[in-house]
């Protein structure tokens, strides 16, 4: 019986989670989750492939609609959020979106805690990205997919292959994290799965970047680890090493740690 043992979401992209015991699923992911991104001053994202300081960013979601956001040696600061403000155009991966630009304090507490001009945008309500992959879905401001799900035996067998200090889950930045399943990578093999009343169809695998090279607690890049290694055992087919599997969300509901995954659909791993 495979269980969730962790629900994170995170509500700025780049920056830190947000781990919870219960959460809403959305059609774009768990609630909240990549509803925020940093960009540039020509609208182009933020992500700590070249900004590594983004991990030290601590969100919070505060009743009310406000956000606040946290980092080592600098006063936090409060505001809120704007989703009614002018649109402005933003970029992610070379993709066109608008966005809601939360305003000069949040800009200006980011561009002094980054060391560049940054700013902060928001999804706006009539956000309407359609993801790829086998089944289509939306999300907020995510890579591709509403939900990545890493399981537990995957992260062990990986960390048992390195030979040296084990890596935390929190490196890869999952938003599910599954027990129970006595193999390593059987979530390359799920095709269509309920939890929690929710129900979930496999897009792809997840390809890792440079950012799983950064220490989350630091914002310090500490590779090699762990692509060097997921490089010997883990290349994908149609390129890159893959850890974990992305999910679009067919049917949203509630989840909570400790619900049991009902697998209604396997298939063969893309790997």
């Amino acid at each position: 019986m495979a269980t969730v043992t962790e629900l994170r979401y995170y509500p700025v992209k780049g920056c830190a989670g947000v781990r919870v015991e219960q959460a809403e699923l959305t059609p774009a992911g768990l609630a909240h989750d990549r509803a925020f991104m940093v960009v540039d001053e020509r609208g182009v994202f933020r992500s700590q492939r070249r900004d590594a300081l983004l991990a030290t960013v601590r969100p919070t979601v505060e009743p009310g609609e406000r956000l606040a956001l946290a980092a080592p040696g600098v006063e936090p600061v409060a505001f809120s959020v704007d989703t009614v403000g002018p649109r402005r155009k933003v970029e992610l991966f070379g993709v066109p979106f608008l966005a809601v630009d939360q305003g000069d304090e949040a800009a200006d507490w980011l561009s002094l805690v980054l060391g560049v001009p940054s700013r902060l945008v928001r999804v706006p309500p009539e956000h309407d990205r359609v993801t790829d992959g086998l089944n289509p879905g939306t999300s907020g401001f995510a890579d591709s997919s509403a939900v990545h799900l890493l399981s537990r035996s995957s992260l062990d067998d990986f960390n048992e292959r390195t030979g040296g200090a084990p890596l935390p889950v929190e490196r890869f930045r999952p938003n599910l994290v599954v027990d129970g399943w006595p193999e390593p990578h059987t979530e390359d093999l799920l095709r269509r799965f309920t939890v929690g009343g929710a129900e979930l169809g496999y897009t792809k695998l997840a390809i890792r970047c440079s950012v799983t090279l950064v220490d989350q607690s630091t914002g310090a890049k500490a590779g090699p680890e762990p692509l060097r290694t997921l490089a010997r055992y883990r290349r994908a087919a149609a390129g890159g090493v893959a850890f974990g599997s992305k999910f679009s969300v067919l049917r949203p509901g509630t989840l909570r740690v400790g619900d049991e995954l009902t697998v209604s659909d396997w298939g063969s791993s893309e790997l």
